[in-house]
């Protein structure tokens, strides 16, 4: 409680921080040396602002597993903790410089445990924004692409997640930039996760967190409603192939 109050920081979100629950941020870092007297040692274990986005991804993981919500946005491909088998495969068969069979199996295996928190039917409650460019590009070829439609379609008709399509009739919107994944928690504050070629970046001030948000909430507000969203999901996967 004492080191909480130095640092002006919650009980709850230290915990977080010591259990490696939580990445601590520049801002948490430099609090705590302040609170302990430590000039900037904690400063210095933290990674450099260009690190890449495999060196994050391990913490956003654990904390998609702690969220209560989860609101994806992606520009390029189907957000991980909805793809399946086959589109994963193929996502990770793009990898540059190329992997071993072995690690992208391995790769394979973490992501698909990614989607375990849909098994839960209540939480998190997950949106999945997509550019329209998701469901043209053919990743895998028209099979793969047919069955991960419809398996969104799925999920979404279920109502275990919502899905939006960004057309691309709304030309410039405000997350042209890059992917962007934002989570809420009971217990901590929300966080967001912005990712582009080869960087990812895990964001906890709350300033940053709010404009992503912002953001977001534009980008959703040009997207399609649910009913046309499923509506162009349904034809695009029957373009694919796809026979209901």
């Amino acid at each position: 409680q004492q080191l909480a109050e130095a640092a002006v920081m919650t009980r709850t979100h230290i915990a977080h921080i010591e259990a490696g629950r939580r990445v601590p941020s520049r801002e948490d870092a430099r609090r705590l040396d302040n609170a302990l007297g430590t000039g900037n040692v904690l400063s210095r274990f933290l990674p450099q602002e260009d690190v890449a986005a495999a060196d994050y991804f391990e913490a956003v993981r654990l904390l998609e597993q702690q969220a209560v919500m989860i609101r994806e946005f992606s520009l390029s491909f189907v957000p991980g903790i909805v793809q399946t088998e086959r589109y994963a495969r193929a996502v990770l068969s793009a990898s540059f410089p190329p992997v071993s069979e072995q690690e992208r199996d391995r790769r394979l295996v973490t992501r698909l445990g990614r989607a375990e928190i849909l098994k839960d039917s209540v939480t998190p409650v997950v949106w999945a924004l997509l550019d329209e460019a998701v469901l043209r590009r053919p990743i895998g070829g028209d099979d793969v692409m047919a069955e991960q439609i419809a398996y969104i379609v799925r999920l979404a008709e279920a109502g275990r997640i919502r899905a939006h399509v960004l057309p691309f009739g709304v030309g410039h919107h405000w997350l042209l930039e890059g992917m962007l994944t934002l989570m809420w928690f009971e217990d901590q504050p929300p966080v967001a996760y912005s990712e582009g070629l080869r960087m990812g970046k895990l964001h906890d001030s709350p300033d940053v967190v709010h404009e992503l948000q912002s953001r977001y909430d534009l980008a959703l507000s040009e997207a399609m409603p649910t009913k046309e969203s499923l509506a162009l999901l349904k034809s695009t996967a029957r373009d694919y192939g796809h026979h209901d």
